[in-house]
């Protein structure tokens, strides 16, 4: 698939990357709070090369986040830290974090640190809960198919806890993660219920109907208040039916928006993860 020239992925990919400038992706934020949602951008990249494209990303974010202030959008945006060069110096890119979220309390833009593969788990965290007595609109992300996340959750379960809860895209060992659909849904539902017994507010990133339906079964049965929680979804993900079914109850529902120059590596990994996509990719190589 790496092999796929870029005009071959780009009507595959025009449907989930909202552009590659930044008024692109405002226009596309735009439309979706018309819509009823809310949204969550991000600057597509991972792992930069050299301290100073981790400079560069921070201010594009940085300009990211006055744009958004400035136009009035309902939106908060989500930075991967390998982005910032997390893989490079940790308290550089700490500071570069720090600066950011500065940035963010001084505009009211929220932001949710991204997680990314185990390696860099506990790092994201600790600098996760360092922005976090910044700026309280700081949020993270934790992915149930982990062992860990569970006694992660306990030692971040506080009345400011803003948690993002997905299942999962790396490619993790068996030894530090579950394989089993059936048990990482089990521990998603857990994760979720136990934040909303507590006192955080709880983003619940899925695509997967049927575990949308069970969690919203137990929200309904436990009068949750819908001020403490919110569905979110990847932009361009044909789920439009149930994200109207819960609009109409009341529901926040956030979509994440990615867009900038790294599109084409996106799009790859979106190709891995629903391989079904790729037929539609072949069809178009021999329509060009």
């Amino acid at each position: 698939m790496q092999l796929l020239p870029k005009w071959s992925v780009k009507p595959f990919a025009k449907p989930y990357v909202a552009g590659i400038k930044t008024d692109e992706v405002l226009n596309v934020v735009e439309n979706l709070n018309n819509d009823g949602f809310s949204a969550t951008v991000d600057i597509l990249g991972e792992f930069v090369s050299n301290k100073n494209e981790a400079i560069q990303v921070k201010n594009e974010y940085s300009g990211l986040v006055r744009a958004i202030a400035k136009n009035n959008l309902d939106s908060t945006i989500s930075v991967k830290l390998t982005h910032l060069g997390l893989d490079l110096d940790y308290n550089y890119c700490k500071n570069l974090m720090l600066d950011l979220v500065y940035e963010a309390k001084k505009y009211n833009v929220g932001i949710a640190i991204d997680m990314e593969n185990s390696p860099y788990t506990d790092s994201i965290f600790n600098i996760y809960k360092d922005s976090a007595r910044i700026f309280f609109k700081v949020g993270a992300v934790m992915q149930a198919y982990l062992h860990r996340s569970c006694n992660d959750l306990e030692n971040l379960n506080k009345s400011n806890l803003i948690l993002r809860i997905c299942k999962g895209i790396y490619n993790e060992d068996s030894s530090i993660a579950f394989k089993d659909r059936n048990e990482i849904n089990k521990n998603f539902k857990h994760l979720v219920q136990s934040i909303l017994k507590g006192e955080g507010y709880v983003c619940i990133a899925t695509h997967d109907i049927d575990l949308i339906d069970d969690i919203e079964e137990w929200i309904q049965n436990n009068n949750i208040p819908t001020e403490r929680f919110e569905f979110q979804v990847l932009y361009g993900v044909p789920m439009s039916k149930t994200l109207n079914r819960l609009k109409s109850k009341g529901y926040k529902i956030t979509v994440y928006v990615p867009f900038g120059s790294s599109w084409y590596d996106y799009s790859i990994r979106r190709l891995k993860e629903n391989p079904k996509i790729i037929s539609y990719v072949i069809k178009n190589l021999f329509k060009k």
